[in-house]
C-alpha cells in the first residue's frame, strides 16, 4: 500500500459522515451535460461528483486511490450506473475514445493530462477544477506541484476546444465567487 493511500484512507476515514456535494463546475453547468453516455470521476473522494452525475442519467466509473472511499461510494450505490475502483491513477491504464465526459476536481497530476485527453470520445467534455497558485484566500495544498500557474489548465488541454474558462484569482470582493480554483469546461473536437 502506498503512502498516498494511507494518507487518503486516513482522511476519509475521518469524514465518514460527510455528505459529498458535487465540484461547483458540474452543478453550476449541468446544462452542458449530455443526457447519457459514459462518465468517469477521477479522483473521485467520496462520490459527490459521482453521484450527481449518475442522478444525470450517465453511467459513471468512479476512480480513487482510498479504498476507504471507494467502499463508502459502493456502499452507497443502489443504482447499477456507478463502477467504483479503487486504483492509482498514475498507473490506471485509460481507455482511448470511451468516454463522453470526464469529471476531475480538486486534483492534479499534469502527467495523465494527455490520457485523459485520449480517453475522451470526439464531442466528449472535460470537466475540470482545481486549485491555482495565486490565492485569494487560505486554504487547499501549499505544494506547487499541485497548484496551477494562471490559465494553465488552458494551456494543458490546448488541443480540445474550450467552452468556459473560470479563474477569478484574487479581483474584486475575494469573499465571494469560486477562488483558489480555476474551472475548464472543453470538448474534444
Amino acid at each position: 500500500m502506498s503512502s498516498s493511500q494511507l494518507k487518503w484512507d486516513e482522511i476519509y476515514r475521518h469524514k465518514a459522515d460527510t455528505d459529498p456535494m458535487p465540484a461547483s463546475m458540474l452543478s453550476q453547468y449541468s446544462h452542458l451535460l449530455p443526457q447519457h453516455g459514459l462518465a468517469l470521476d477521477l479522483a473521485c473522494g467520496l462520490g459527490g461528483n459521482t453521484f450527481f452525475l449518475a442522478e444525470q442519467g450517465l453511467q459513471v466509473d468512479a476512480w480513487d486511490i482510498s479504498s476507504v472511499a471507494i467502499e463508502r461510494i459502493k456502499s452507497k450505490t443502489e443504482a447499477r450506473n456507478v463502477q467504483a475502483l479503487s486504483i492509482d491513477i498514475c498507473d490506471a491504464p485509460f481507455p482511448k475514445n470511451h468516454y463522453d465526459v470526464i469529471a476531475v476536481s480538486r486534483f492534479l497530476e499534469r502527467q495523465i493530462i494527455p490520457q485523459l485527453i485520449d480517453a475522451l470520445k470526439v464531442g466528449g467534455l472535460i470537466f475540470y477544477q482545481t486549485f491555482t497558485l495565486d490565492k485569494a484566500q487560505s486554504g487547499g495544498p501549499s505544494n506547487p506541484k499541485f497548484l496551477l500557474q494562471k490559465a494553465e489548465l488552458l494551456s494543458l488541454f490546448s488541443s480540445l476546444s474550450p467552452i468556459i474558462y473560470h479563474e477569478e484569482g484574487a479581483i474584486g470582493d475575494t469573499s465571494k465567487g469560486i477562488r483558489n480554483e480555476a474551472i475548464l469546461i472543453a470538448q474534444r473536437l
